[in-house]
């Protein structure tokens, strides 16, 4: 896709009405971006949401520049999972990418849609192009109460964007015989390790990380901790997991130790390392506040626990910051799978989409930041602001109404409540 050259355009250009801006009834003032966001576009419900969230909350105050990528289920298996390598790097080339949610096919999702291929995860994917660590924060806001009693702040999930599960080797065993783990180094000189002898038919599976990757995580979580002015705990469970588990506790003990433990200290805040068990019990005894540092899987796992546990898993913000300063922003949930089902049978669905506008909102805030775009940093601002506040006037989706503790509250449907914050942001971008 080419995108003209806009740097010495003044930021304000005024265009004239689409027919996204007809519900404004005037000529308008889009704000001109300069350099385009990488796209990422993904399947079912939130596929549905995301064209209602351009059409109605951006298309009409924009002139949006992306560079797009289609990540949904069908064109990855057409390009044999090329275009998710091809979003990777699109996303280093202009520094900013916005992703919706998209499936990560299991055996059944293979026979739905006929795949050639049981692919990876795309988020694994893009997570591994990119390195860096993702950072989880729920979405507060008035009415809706966490459902544990003790939390008065948001806990921060910062996850490793690196290996696991996510760069895992897998292999089906038949039948009896010997599994080994093989390391060769550089002189062809081989290390051993049994890993089971097999009696019959089982499975194998091969896990790795980078000392570089874990020493990038640990920084940038020293940093967002005291650039947030909060403690920071890690865990992990190095007293099963010796040597791979404990690799990360000691790059991250050792960091501190050399390079953050004075800054700590003059700051007042905590750094301390506790198993997860211990550290499950120990945040929901706590009043919240902190980030909790976590491995892949580990972080994928908790972030969700922490979403739902704070109201819905579609009140959570997602982005991945690399170490070279490249952000991707997402939705922390799923594709919605029922509500797509019955979108389909015509039926109404009423799906909560906080996460994926506070995606788009994260994704041109920083493009205005890095881009000197004073006006798209304010509009990001005033979308998010427009969109708690339309839940804060009783005006949500079915999972919100569920369980506020708000009064009168009015249950919107998908669409519906896409358009009640439009008409707030209206009024705020009038006033």
């Amino acid at each position: 896709m080419t995108f003209r050259n806009v740097r010495d355009v003044p930021t304000i250009l005024r265009t004239p009405v689409s027919d996204n801006d007809t519900m404004r009834g005037l000529d308008m003032a889009k704000i001109v971006m300069k350099t385009p966001l990488v796209e990422m576009d993904g399947d079912e419900m939130t596929r549905i949401i995301w064209k209602m969230i351009k059409d109605n909350l951006l298309l009409p105050y924009i002139d949006l520049k992306t560079e797009y990528y289609d990540l949904g289920l069908r064109k990855r298996d057409e390009t044999d999972d090329q275009i998710t390598i091809e979003a990777a790097e699109a996303t280093k080339k202009y520094g900013v990418a916005v992703k919706c949610a998209t499936i990560t096919p299991n055996a059944d999702r293979v026979k739905e849609y006929d795949l050639k291929a049981m692919y990876k995860s795309p988020n694994g994917t893009i997570r591994a192009a990119l390195d860096g660590t993702v950072f989880r924060a729920p979405i507060l806001v008035k009415g809706i109460e966490p459902y544990v009693r003790t939390w008065k702040k948001p806990i921060i999930m910062a996850r490793h964007a690196y290996g696991d599960v996510y760069k895992n080797v897998e292999h089906r065993v038949d039948g009896p015989g010997k599994a080994e783990l093989v390391f060769t180094d550089q002189e062809g000189a081989e290390t051993r390790k049994v890993i089971h002898e097999f009696k019959g038919p089982g499975i194998i599976q091969g896990l790795h990380n980078l000392d570089d990757s874990i020493e990038g995580f640990a920084r940038s979580c020293f940093n967002y901790a005291l650039d947030q002015k909060i403690d920071l705990w890690f865990s992990t469970k190095d007293t099963i997991s010796k040597i791979y588990d404990g690799e990360f506790r000691s790059i991250f003990e050792k960091i501190y130790e050399n390079e953050y433990k004075e800054k700590f200290d003059a700051a007042g805040l905590e750094f301390f390392y506790t198993l997860i068990d211990d550290a499950v019990a120990r945040v929901i005894r706590s009043e919240g506040g902190f980030l909790w540092a976590l491995k892949n899987y580990d972080g994928d796992v908790m972030s969700d626990m922490m979403a739902t546990s704070f109201g819905s898993l579609a009140m959570m913000t997602s982005v991945l910051v690399s170490p070279d300063g490249i952000y991707e922003f997402e939705a922390a949930h799923g594709t919605v799978q029922r509500h797509y089902y019955k979108h389909l049978k015509g039926e109404t669905t009423s799906t909560n989409s906080v996460a994926t506008i506070f995606a788009w909102t994260g994704a041109l805030r920083k493009r205005g930041e890095l881009d000197g775009i004073d006006e798209l940093v304010s509009f990001a601002d005033k979308l998010e602001a427009a969109t708690l506040e339309t839940i804060e006037s009783g005006k949500m989706t079915g999972d919100l109404a569920l369980i506020t503790t708000l009064d009168n509250v009015e249950k919107l449907d998908t669409e519906a409540f896409i358009l009640a914050i439009r008409e707030t942001l209206e009024k705020k971008l009038g006033a």
